[in-house]
C-alpha cells in the first residue's frame, strides 16, 4: 500500500469530515450542555437547565448565529482530517497488509483491532492541535460575547493558543484524544472490514454499494457506542478556559469525569449520543463509500 493508502484515506476522510461537519458541531454543543460557565461557579449546586435536543440546538444556532455558523471550525476539521485521519487510515492499511496471512491474505479480528488501536493512537497524537482548535471554534458561539475567542481560522486558533496559553495547550486533552481515537479506529475500521468480509463470505450481498453502506453504518454505530463517554470528557477538557492566576475548571480527565457524573449523573457521559450516531453513521458511510471509489480510481497507480 505505502503512500497510496495515506492518500486514499486522506481524501475519503476530508470528504466525510466536511460533509458531516454541522452534525459534529451540534454534537459538541450538546456535550457542553449543563457544564458550569466560568462565572457561575456558585450556581453549580442548582438544578441544571433543561437539556435541548439536537434539532432544537440546530435551530437555535441558525436563529442566533446564522446558517454559516453550522460550519464554524470547518477549516480545523479539514486540518484535523489531513493530519489525524490520513495518518490512521494509512498506518492501518500498512499494518493490515503486513499482518495478513501471506497465502490466504486473511487477517484475524484480533490483529485488525490491534492495528486500529496503534494507528488511531499515533494519528491522534499528530492531529491533537487541530482537534483542540476545532472544539473551541465549534463551541465559541455558545459563550457570551465578552468571553468569545473569535478565532478567524484554524491557523489563528493554534497561534493564539500557543501565544496566550503556551505550546503545551495545543496538546491539552491529548490523552483523551488518543484514547478516543484508539477506540474509534479499532471499532470503526476493524468492524467495517469484519462485517464486509462476513457479508461477502456468506453471499448475503455482492461487493458493491449496498455492502459498503451496510458495513459502514454498522461500523459507525459500534464506534459511537464505544467512544461517546471519552468524547464528552475530551470536549469539556479541550474547551475549558484557563485564566492566569486561577485554578483550571478541571484538574484532568478523571476529575472532569467525576465532576460531570456528580453534577449531571452517569448518563451525562452519553450526552450528544443522538447527534454522535447521527454524525458517526453518515460520516462512516461517506468515509468508506468514498474510500472504495477512490481505491478503484487509483488501483492502477
Amino acid at each position: 500500500m505505502g503512500v497510496k493508502g495515506f492518500v486514499e484515506g486522506g481524501i475519503a476522510s476530508m470528504v466525510a469530515g466536511c460533509s458531516t461537519h454541522p452534525l459534529d458541531l451540534i454534537k459538541v454543543r450538546m456535550q457542553l450542555q449543563g457544564e458550569a460557565s466560568p462565572n457561575t461557579a456558585a450556581t453549580q449546586s442548582l438544578r441544571p437547565p433543561p437539556r435541548v435536543g439536537p434539532i432544537g440546538i440546530g435551530v437555535r444556532i441558525i436563529q442566533q448565529e446564522g446558517v454559516a455558523a453550522l460550519f464554524s471550525g470547518v477549516s480545523a476539521t479539514i486540518l484535523r482530517q489531513t493530519l489525524y485521519s490520513t495518518t490512521r487510515m494509512g498506518l492501518y492499511d500498512i499494518m493490515k497488509e503486513k499482518w495478513s496471512d501471506p497465502t490466504t491474505r486473511n487477517i484475524s479480528l484480533t490483529r485488525k483491532i490491534l492495528a486500529g488501536l496503534i494507528a488511531g493512537g499515533i494519528g491522534a497524537a499528530v492531529g491533537n492541535p487541530a482537534d483542540v482548535a476545532m472544539v473551541r471554534m465549534q463551541a465559541d458561539g455558545r459563550l457570551p460575547l465578552a468571553q468569545r475567542r473569535n478565532y478567524k481560522s484554524v491557523v489563528d486558533a493554534i497561534t493564539s493558543m500557543a501565544k496566550s496559553e503556551g505550546v503545551t495547550s495545543l496538546w491539552r486533552g491529548s490523552s483523551l484524544t488518543v484514547n478516543r481515537a484508539m477506540l474509534v479506529t479499532a471499532s470503526q475500521l476493524a468492524s467495517y472490514d469484519q462485517i464486509k468480509e462476513t457479508i461477502l463470505k456468506n453471499d448475503v450481498m455482492h461487493d458493491g454499494l449496498g455492502t459498503h453502506v451496510t458495513a459502514s453504518f454498522a461500523a459507525g454505530f459500534v464506534a459511537a457506542v464505544t467512544s461517546n463517554p471519552v468524547d464528552v470528557i475530551k470536549t469539556r477538557v479541550m474547551n475549558m478556559k484557563v485564566e492566569a492566576g486561577k485554578a483550571a475548571p478541571y484538574a484532568g480527565a478523571l476529575d472532569c469525569a467525576m465532576q460531570t457524573v456528580k453534577a449531571e449523573g452517569p448518563m451525562a457521559l452519553y450526552k450528544g449520543f443522538i447527534p454522535t450516531i447521527s454524525r458517526q453513521g453518515p460520516f462512516t458511510v461517506v468515509l468508506f463509500v468514498t474510500l472504495e471509489q477512490v481505491r478503484k480510481l487509483l488501483k492502477d497507480f
